[in-house]
C-alpha cells in the first residue's frame, strides 16, 4: 500500500516525525524549500504542515491536486485563504492550543516590564546611570486589564492575572459564555472607559487589519499601557507613536510589528520602527511569544492529533 505523502515546508520540531509515522505517513521534510521549488513537488501531497513560509492563495493550491488538510503549526491563518482552502474541501488545522500559555506568559511579562521599567533601568544601570525616582513603577494590583479576544490565548492571560487583585475584563465577538473564567464579559464602551492596561488577543482578518487605529485609541478615556502579541496589522503604529507623544498611551509592549521584514521596510515603517525603537517607553521583542522550547514540540502534538482524528473518523479517506 503506497503511504500518503505529507510535506512540511519549515522548520519544525523533530519529534513530529515519529509521532507522523505512527499514522503511517511518508514525511517529506524541506525546510528551506523556495515557493517555486514547492509547485514542483505539490502535486500528490496529500497533508502539508506550515507556519508561515508563504502565502497560501488560490495560485499556490492551483498546484494541489491531492491535498487533504493544511496544518499551520501556530494558531494565526492569515496567510491563508480559507474562502479557498473550503471551497476545494481542504481541511484546515492550527494549534492554539500549542503555544498559548508561551503567548499568555510573554504577554504578562511584558506587561509587568513595561509597569515596573525593567527594561529601560537595566541599560541605564549598564551605562552607570542610577535614577530611582525617574524609575518607580506601578502595580498591576487594582488595575483594569481588558482583553481583546477571549479564545485559547485570551483566557490563559486572564487566568495569570487572576492573582494579581486586579479587574479584568474580556471582549470577544464571538463568545458568549464568560463564566467560568476569571473575567469578566464586557463591551468596548466599557473597555473605553475603565482600562487602564490593554492587551490584543484576536486573529488577523480583514475586519480586523488596522483596526487598534487613532479613532479607535481616542475612546478610552483614561491613558493606557497597551501590549500587542497578535498580529503587527492590527495595531496602526502611527496612532500608536501619536499616542505615545501624546500621553494617551504610558507605553506599549510590542512581539508583533506591521511589517517584520526589517530590511523591507518602506520610508514610513522605517520612520515608525526608528520612533518605537529609540523609546523608553517601548518594550520591543521579535516575535517570539509563542516561540518557547516547550511550545515548539508541544505545537507537534496538538496538530497530529488533530489529524489522527481526521483520519479516525474516516473525514479525509475519499480526499484524495
Amino acid at each position: 500500500m503506497i503511504k500518503k505523502k505529507i510535506l512540511i515546508i519549515d522548520d519544525m520540531h523533530l519529534s513530529i516525525f515519529p509521532l507522523l509515522e505512527k499514522l503511517d505517513f511518508e514525511v517529506i521534510y524541506k525546510p528551506t524549500i523556495q515557493r517555486n521549488e514547492i509547485f514542483l513537488i505539490l502535486n500528490d501531497i496529500f497533508g502539508l504542515i506550515v507556519r508561515s513560509k508563504t502565502l497560501i492563495d488560490e495560485g499556490f493550491l492551483s498546484y494541489a491536486h491531492s491535498l487533504a488538510f493544511i496544518a499551520r503549526a501556530g494558531a494565526g491563518l492569515d496567510l491563508i485563504d480559507i474562502t479557498i482552502t473550503k471551497n476545494k474541501n481542504i481541511h484546515l488545522l492550527n494549534a492554539p492550543e500549542g503555544n498559548r500559555d508561551s503567548v499568555a506568559e510573554h504577554t504578562l511579562g511584558l506587561m509587568l516590564n513595561l509597569l515596573n521599567k525593567i527594561s529601560l533601568a537595566d541599560k541605564e544601570i549598564r551605562n552607570k546611570i542610577w535614577k530611582r525616582e525617574e524609575n518607580r513603577g506601578f502595580e498591576i494590583k487594582n488595575k483594569t486589564i481588558a482583553i481583546i479576544g477571549f479564545g485559547n490565548i485570551g483566557q490563559e492571560v486572564a487566568k495569570r492575572l487572576s492573582s494579581f487583585d486586579c479587574k479584568i475584563l474580556a471582549y470577544d465577538k464571538n463568545k458568549k459564555d464568560f463564566s467560568k473564567t476569571s473575567a469578566q464579559e464586557s463591551t468596548l464602551s466599557q473597555i473605553f472607559e475603565e482600562t487602564d492596561i490593554l492587551t490584543l488577543h484576536i486573529p488577523l482578518d480583514k475586519e480586523n487589519l488596522a483596526w487598534v487605529n487613532a479613532d479607535f485609541l481616542a475612546n478610552f478615556k483614561k491613558p493606557i499601557w497597551i501590549i500587542n502579541t497578535a498580529r503587527g496589522e492590527i495595531l496602526c503604529l502611527e496612532a500608536l507613536i501619536e499616542g505615545l507623544e501624546s500621553g494617551k498611551i504610558i507605553g506599549a509592549g510590542l512581539d508583533v510589528l506591521e511589517n517584520e521584514k526589517l530590511h523591507t521596510l518602506s520610508i514610513t515603517q522605517q520612520k515608525h520602527f526608528e520612533y518605537l525603537s529609540h523609546s523608553n517607553q517601548v518594550i520591543l521583542t521579535p516575535h517570539i511569544a509563542g516561540w518557547t522550547y516547550e511550545s515548539y514540540e508541544r505545537i507537534n502534538t496538538v496538530l497530529v492529533e488533530k489529524i489522527s482524528d481526521l483520519m479516525e473518523n474516516e473525514v479525509l479517506k475519499y480526499n484524495q
